[in-house]
């Protein structure tokens, strides 16, 4: 079996072609910029009114390219669903400046950008460009989802939703979907448009980019011999982390990772290693929250992995950096991959 994996992080998209034939450490793999930041360079280089089209992606700094652009007299029109991939409700884009697309009115003379977070026919050509084979059986994708209600801030929405899901210890595997992504997740949603758009017929596995880390991390070859240890992610803006013990989540908690100190970093794992965080002293800390239904334990070791990750190199806990397969930059990927895995079992 063929794995096409991709991890779409806030700094880099980090991609896997697995072969279960092949050791892990001989897979295809690619380290690229991440697509918002491309799209960032496209718009600093056009001089000229811009109409966009395309899916929702991860805004990341599109939303102040944008804002520069306009700044220098240019108009800028979007198409209404990628309009929400800087905000969700349209009038909070138009109130920014940005112009609607109107059936009735043409924009020829305006330069087009298409917004989305995967373009695998873009993909298929460069690899192929250099003889290597581009076929797979399944594909697996990672992006980080803080999904939709309007009647609840994303902050909010996104733990609820994690807080449902870890009603009992379940393994991070379990966070993923094929199939069944909720439309209040709706940067996953548009992901599987994009694929069917690209004429692929492959039903693609959807899952959070933190826990597809956390996922990974599990099969570092440190963490597989533990059993009662932390798998913590600490990304560019965010930080998740998860106590896990037998195999399997007993809490998880959230922060920007902006926000964190290397003090408060070590105070929140060994409280949530304790069972004893809560959801108001990490949002209340501008955080996303924390959920905990079990304490573990030990901390027999902290697996950390993420751009940020030196952050836990100034605590005083016995830290581990993930590198699942040989790669420290391949944790998301090889946790899509074990989790397709499962899936198919």
């Amino acid at each position: 079996m063929r794995i096409l994996a991709i991890d779409v992080g806030t700094g880099t998209q980090d991609i896997m072609i697995y072969d279960d034939e092949k050791e892990l450490e001989n897979s295809i793999k690619l380290v690229l910029p991440s697509p918002h930041l491309l799209i960032s360079q496209k718009i600093r280089e056009i001089e000229n009114n811009i109409y966009f089209d395309g899916e929702i992606m991860g805004g990341g700094k599109i939303k102040k390219t944008l804002q520069e652009h306009m700044e220098k007299g240019y108009n800028v029109v979007m198409e209404e669903t990628p309009a929400k991939t800087i905000r969700d409700k349209i009038s909070q884009v138009e109130a920014l400046g940005i112009e609607i697309a109107s059936p009735e009115k043409e924009y020829k003379d305006y330069s087009k950008i298409t917004l989305g977070d995967i373009n695998i026919t873009k993909l298929s050509k460069f690899l192929l460009g250099y003889d290597l084979e581009f076929d797979f059986d399944e594909i697996a994708i990672a992006v980080q989802d803080h999904g939709y209600n309007e009647n609840m801030g994303d902050r909010d929405f996104r733990f609820e939703k994690f807080r449902q899901k870890l009603e009992k210890p379940i393994k991070p595997e379990e966070f993923a979907f094929k199939g069944n992504v909720p439309d209040y997740y709706t940067r996953m949603k548009a992901v599987e448009r994009s694929i069917a758009s690209e004429g692929i017929d492959i039903q693609p596995l959807l899952m959070d980019t933190k826990f597809a880390s956390i996922a990974g991390m599990c099969y570092d070859e440190i963490a597989s011999t533990l059993n009662s240890f932390i798998a913590i992610d600490i990304g560019n803006g965010h930080t998740t982390a998860a106590s896990i013990e037998n195999g399997k989540i007993q809490g998880i908690f959230e922060h920007h990772t902006s926000s964190l100190t290397h003090e408060s970093l070590e105070n929140y794992l060994k409280r949530l290693a304790d069972g004893v965080i809560t959801n108001e002293e990490v949002y209340n800390d501008h955080g996303h929250g924390a959920h905990v239904i079990n304490p573990i334990s030990k901390i027999e070791k902290i697996i950390v992995s993420g751009p940020k990750r030196e952050l836990i190199e100034k605590t005083n806990l016995d830290w581990h950096h993930a590198c699942p397969g040989g790669d420290v930059m391949m944790t998301g990927t090889v946790g899509l991959i074990k989790t397709l895995e499962a899936y198919n079992v």
